[in-house]
């Protein structure tokens, strides 16, 4: 089992800044994806933005240029900065650790990240 303890969510004006982390603990899997998804109210979850156990980042075109993942090996956590924040940003925000292929996946119990237009 892994578990995933997220921080940093909360309220922002837009134009804003905020960063999220998200650390695993328990097992661990040499090879694995570290990522974060977002759900807004009457919309399905949706992958922001997630980084491979090798350093490889993929991010949804809404937020390319605006948010940034890293993740930091030795702690086992993983980062998002998000800047330019928009009222459309505004969501629950969940960090997931899964396999290559969803073999296994994890999620974290979610942080609200709300913009304020």
């Amino acid at each position: 089992q892994v578990q995933l303890v997220e921080s940093g969510g909360g309220l922002v004006q837009a134009g804003g800044s905020l960063r999220l982390s998200c650390t695993a603990s328990g097992r661990r899997f040499s090879i694995n994806v570290m990522g974060w998804y977002r759900q807004a109210p009457g919309k399905q979850r949706e992958l922001v933005a997630d980084i491979t156990s090798d350093g490889t980042t993929n991010y949804a075109d809404s937020v390319k240029g605006r948010f940034s993942i890293s993740r930091d090996k030795d702690k086992n956590t993983v980062y998002l900065q998000m800047n330019g924040l928009k009222p459309e940003d505004t969501a629950v925000y969940y960090c997931n650790y899964r396999g290559w292929y969803w073999e296994y996946a994890y999620w974290g119990q979610g942080t609200q990240v709300t913009v304020s237009s």
